[in-house]
């Protein structure tokens, strides 16, 4: 088969608009009910939001980072200073998307801080010219499937519970929460309830090789996939643990970059690729990582990170490009927030599919009073 031409991303020849106003807005959201993962449980959301106003337009990215370093090293902490003292001074009226990705580059790392200001920025462009961001990123309109990540329960009863609500809902597939110690059970639960549903397993690392035989246990259950389950930095380990296991291996936390999808491909580390284009730098490496796995028969799917409704609308958009092939972790509003910043709130139609937002840019609307309501902190940069 010949190989496709490189990939081409026109929307990275538009150009940076001059920015009347820039804020860092800080909120807190509280969960409607906690969320465990085998690193950490979180009860409350802080998100960090870049505000850009020009001309009148005012346009809004959000940081994927959390308040503590549980997850991921980058916090809103360190992400307040990359973007406020090395990001921004680099964003100059009239320059290129393209040649401003190359200045970013100078910063190693801080994906999660570079990803606010390129989808803050895109997100404005898309909104002055009166384009839904999907178009400006020159993919037409799509139904979104949708996908539903479930924390850890206390119970295998709890657990199914959970999943009989998102069965209830037509969610096209379900993500639960296993680390050692609450793993098989579980599954071997939800799996006699619902034999044929899409079912994942997503371990946040929480195991090694050693644990290897163990993870093989998890064959028997048809899984779509086990999600990171070795070291979140790791690719090497993962190709010798893909050998020894029938389920495909997902990696996640491992990838940052194209090199590291290249790599983990290279590698046979895995069969699946999750993309958080908050955590690996924006839409526009989100999309070479999706190409990537499309030339080389992978599946990949869009992550989640407990959006607000400004990073939950930049996610949808982002599952109209080519290779986003399995439902992402693309859920309900209300699965997270009471009362979220911005509307609409995500809701499935009758099918379990995620309409895309109306409207230009994200096609959201950020609510100034629940902005001022939630805020615990607002720096005002320029």
């Amino acid at each position: 088969m010949p190989a496709r031409p490189p990939l081409k991303l026109p929307f990275l020849d538009d150009v940076a608009p001059p920015l009347d106003r820039v804020d860092l807005v800080t909120v807190r959201l509280p969960f409607v009910a906690p969320f465990g993962t085998s690193v950490y449980t979180w009860t409350v959301k802080d998100a960090l939001l870049l505000r850009l106003a020009s001309g009148g337009v005012e346009a809004w990215g959000e940081c994927v980072a959390d308040p503590d370093p549980f997850y991921f090293h980058e916090t809103t902490g360190t992400a307040v200073h990359i973007i406020k003292d090395f990001l921004l001074p680099l964003v100059e009226p009239g320059i290129k998307l393209s040649e401003l990705g190359a200045r970013f580059a100078r910063v190693r790392g801080n994906g999660m801080a570079k990803a606010t200001v390129e989808n803050a920025l895109l997100n404005l462009i898309a909104t002055t010219r009166g384009l839904p961001l999907h178009a400006l990123l020159g993919r037409p309109v799509a139904r979104i499937p949708s996908g539903i990540s479930i924390g850890l329960k206390e119970t295998p009863a709890a657990l199914v519970s959970a999943v009989e609500s998102a069965v209830a809902k037509k969610y096209h597939r379900v993500k639960m929460k296993i680390k050692k110690g609450q793993d098989v059970e579980w599954v071997e639960a939800v799996r006699r309830r619902f034999p044929d549903l899409k079912l994942m397993a997503d371990a946040n690392g929480d195991y090694s090789l050693e644990d290897s035989r163990h993870l093989r246990r998890l064959d028997d259950f048809g899984l779509m996939m086990i999600e990171q389950p070795l070291s979140y930095s790791d690719i090497y380990q993962h190709s010798i643990l893909q050998k020894e296991l029938r389920t495909p291996v997902c990696l996640d936390e491992s990838i940052h970059s194209p090199a590291d999808a290249e790599t983990a491909i290279a590698l046979g580390a895995c069969r699946v690729i999750n993309i958080k284009q908050g955590r690996v730098g924006g839409l526009a490496e989100a999309i070479r990582i999706a190409r990537i796995a499309a030339d080389a028969g992978l599946d990949a799917w869009s992550g989640g990170m407990d959006e607000t409704g400004i990073g939950r609308a930049v996610n949808i958009h982002l599952q109209t490009a080519e290779g986003f092939s399995l439902p992402g972790d693309t859920s309900e509003t209300a699965n997270y927030f009471a009362e979220d910043i911005a509307e609409p709130p995500v809701v499935l139609d009758a099918d379990g599919f995620v309409p895309i937002p109306p409207g230009p840019g994200t096609g959201v609307r950020v609510l100034p009073e629940r902005i001022a309501r939630c805020a615990i902190a607002w720096d005002k940069v320029r």
